[in-house]
């Protein structure tokens, strides 16, 4: 079945003030003569999906600014060896409030912003005759939730951050930054009202867009990371019984077979065709896997050996082939020297990364049907929340809050799709809390490997410190990490917009 694609390019402004020839833009859809019904409608919602395949956001890149796919650099599980990208530089301490990277993001949640708020006041005014209420209100709810997506993302890196709700003339836009505290609430309010209005999935043909279970996750997802337990124990039950699954595979779930699994809360949908209109965080060199993205030899010590011990106590683990005798999701994940990483080529991966590793989860490793090479743009879908993460998420918070009987058969459910032992055969039902959340924590870090929630988990835990520091032990040659306190967990606000708003001060860390 063909994929729903979002790919539109719609530009919610008026046409050009001047006069030439007194021709209406060709790139441009004049707000007078659009916004008028249901279809309408559907296009401008389009169009705020659209900017979650920026590079900078969800597509990623090969060789370029990084993406969200990529962002486990800015901790402990990645290496970014192409540092201008942004992750490498931000690490070892070459970033300031100029540096691109900022700018490229900041400015892609904006635009997201932009649109969204366009599309809210627009379907809002659609003649009731040309739209059913229903579809108003559906359409409604996912430009909030789409809102708050790009308000949380603003939240987690930046903190302070404008924040703007309806549209803006020029005279308007010069505003001040909020705080942390009135995004959080807002997103909250934002992700609640989605929820209420949401439906819990659409007809096959228009998979991929926001759903019900889509706002509850992202919600319970930002109430862990502001340790809200009680509520993410309240919301994760409310997701289990909406009838999603874990994909019985965990490798194949990381490819195009696995995209409308049951398992996929919400995903940012992609197409690989001759256009150039896919996402480039699946592709990958020839002569080296995916170069700009290596795996961290500190995270692949931390998998577990098949026997469900770590690699320092199991009879299992041999230093000279470390591969054997692991959980199957490292060798789903990684590739080691001598792995088949080019299949139409027969090419083996030589061990000629800096960490000696290679990225493997997410990453094509053949040319398409119709010729299209591994390093061309490509079709995978990127997935922002599945239900593994819910499971865990609800794992954590149970724990947190003392409930330890009730985190084992979840923490068991992920182990066992793993094809590993659980932890109730290998650790028994009387762990203390501290130990359990130990395990949590390891599962979550495996489980979730190179989709890009690295560094908000180190983050809310506050273990970046800890991470910089297991970075910085790991015998990788041209990489070193320096902890600059605040510096190191939150984003600059760009210098170009200080300098163009007078009344936008930098966040003070940066100060």
């Amino acid at each position: 079945m063909k994929k729903l694609i979002y790919l539109i390019s719609i530009l919610f402004l008026a046409s050009c003030s001047e006069d030439y020839l007194e021709r209406g833009s060709l790139t441009q859809l004049a707000e007078g003569n659009f916004w008028q019904n249901e279809k309408d409608a559907l296009l401008g919602i389009n169009g705020v999906y659209e900017v979650l395949q920026d590079r900078v956001m969800y597509s990623g890149n090969l060789n370029g600014v990084a993406g969200i796919p990529q962002h486990d650099s800015f901790a402990d599980n990645t290496f970014n060896n192409y540092k201008f990208e942004g992750p490498g530089n931000f690490v070892e301490g070459r970033a300031d409030p100029a540096y691109g990277f900022f700018l490229s993001f900041w400015t892609s949640l904006y635009r997201g912003i932009a649109r969204a708020n366009v599309a809210i006041e627009n379907i809002a005014r659609i003649p009731d005759s040309n739209i059913s209420a229903s579809s108003r209100d559906a359409l409604v709810a996912q430009a909030k939730f789409l809102r708050a997506l790009f308000y949380f993302n603003l939240a987690v890196y930046f903190e302070d951050a404008p924040l703007i709700t309806s549209t803006q003339t020029l005279e308007e836009a010069y505003v001040p930054k909020n705080s942390y505290e009135e995004l959080r609430a807002f997103v909250i309010s934002e992700l609640r009202a989605a929820a209420d209005a949401l439906p819990v999935s659409y007809p096959p043909s228009q998979f991929g867009y926001a759903t019900k279970g889509a706002a509850l996750s992202l919600l319970a997802r930002f109430e862990l990371y502001n340790q809200n337990y009680g509520e993410v124990i309240r919301l994760t039950s409310e997701i289990m019984s909406l009838g999603y699954q874990l994909h019985p595979s965990y490798e194949q779930l990381f490819t195009e077979a696995g995209e409308q699994s049951k398992e996929i809360i919400f995903s940012v949908r992609f197409i690989q065709d001759q256009s150039n209109n896919g996402e480039t965080f699946s592709s990958t060199f020839l002569g080296i896997p995916k170069v700009n993205v290596q795996p961290m030899p500190n995270l692949v010590n931390s998998y577990l050996c098949i026997d469900g011990l770590p690699i320092s106590s199991s009879p299992l683990y041999n230093p000279q082939k470390r591969k054997e005798n692991r959980d199957p999701r490292l060798g789903a994940s990684i590739y080691f020297e001598g792995d088949i990483f080019v299949k139409y080529l027969d090419r083996p991966f030589r061990g000629n990364t800096a960490t000696k590793f290679g990225l493997k989860k997410y990453v094509r490793d053949d040319q398409s049907a119709d010729g299209i090479a591994p390093f061309s743009p490509g079709g995978q879908d990127f997935y922002v929340i599945r239900y593994a993460d819910v499971l865990l998420m609800r794992a954590e918070a149970l724990a947190e809050s003392g409930q330890l009987s009730e985190v084992y058969p979840l923490l068991d459910q992920i182990r066992t799709r793993a094809g590993m032992p659980t932890v109730t055969d290998v650790n028994g039902t009387s762990l203390s809390q501290s130990e359990l959340l130990n395990l949590v924590r390891l599962e979550r870090r495996v489980e979730l490997a190179f989709e890009g929630l690295r560094f908000m988990d180190v983050k809310r835990l506050g273990e970046v410190e800890a991470a910089y520091a297991r970075a910085k032990a790991d015998p990788v040659g041209p990489y070193n990490p320096q902890y600059r306190g605040r510096l190191s967990e939150v984003f600059a606000i760009p210098q170009s917009e200080i300098d163009a708003n007078p009344n936008l001060v930098q966040n003070p860390v940066w100060n």
